[in-house]
């Protein structure tokens, strides 16, 4: 018999109905509620929610199951200054002169700018990595479908971030170079995501936005 991968039996319960549209309802209403925040408490978090929400992000389905990511917490105050500088003097060229029109115009609603300093109120950044691939002795492994894979491990710890009651914002300073630098990761892990993760400040506002109603995002044949 060629030896090859191993196999389990299913472990899969048939929900009723009624409980299926309860579960998948009330995620929705949950869900409904999630937005992203710019103004933090420097309120600590539990170090124990964000272990949970990554242990979740990492069961996501991935190219082979190559599990191509890895998620980086930081609380020290120390590295999330180092990461602000470096993410605002990117940022700042980026609106000075990187960004095309537009952009700047579609952004302008927001009110946002080259200044992040919710990455040092914040009491943690989780920087997420996608392995380009893994390293067998000096031999390359190829990953496959590692953008596809570590974008939907993101969706993963999003979500369970907000079940558990924190709020986050997904942030993407063009180009992240410096976070592999900083967090001093080795060359074929690539920065993908930095979510800065908390309890909103008491005086937080976000923007009143509208949602794309079902018909403009379902086709049903």
């Amino acid at each position: 018999m060629e030896q090859g991968q191993r196999f389990q039996k299913l472990d899969f319960k048939r929900l009723p109905e009624g409980e299926q549209r309860e579960r998948v309802l009330g995620f929705e209403s949950r869900m409904r509620t999630r937005r992203s925040v710019r103004s933090f408490s420097d309120e600590p978090v539990p170090l124990e929610l964000i272990e949970s929400a990554v242990r979740i992000a990492a069961t996501a389905p991935s190219g082979a199951n190559q599990q191509p990511w890895r998620f980086v917490v930081v609380s020290d105050p120390e590295i999330k200054r180092r990461i602000r500088e470096a993410a605002e003097a990117e940022e700042k060229r980026n609106y000075e002169s990187r960004f095309p029109g537009e952009w700047l115009e579609a952004l302008e609603p927001f009110g946002t700018d080259w200044r992040k300093p919710f990455l040092e109120t914040v009491p943690c950044l989780i920087a997420v990595f996608r392995i380009d691939y893994g390293l067998d002795g000096e031999r390359k492994v190829k990953h496959y479908y590692v953008q596809e894979s570590v974008g939907i491990a993101c969706g993963f710890l999003l979500a369970a971030l907000h079940m558990a009651g924190l709020a986050t914002l997904t942030h993407t300073p063009s180009p992240m170079g410096f976070l592999g630098e900083i967090l001093e990761r080795p060359k074929n892990e690539r920065p993908f995501l930095l979510i800065p993760v908390g309890y909103p400040a008491p005086d937080a506002e976000v923007p009143v936005l509208d949602k794309k109603p079902l018909d403009d995002v379902l086709v049903v044949r």
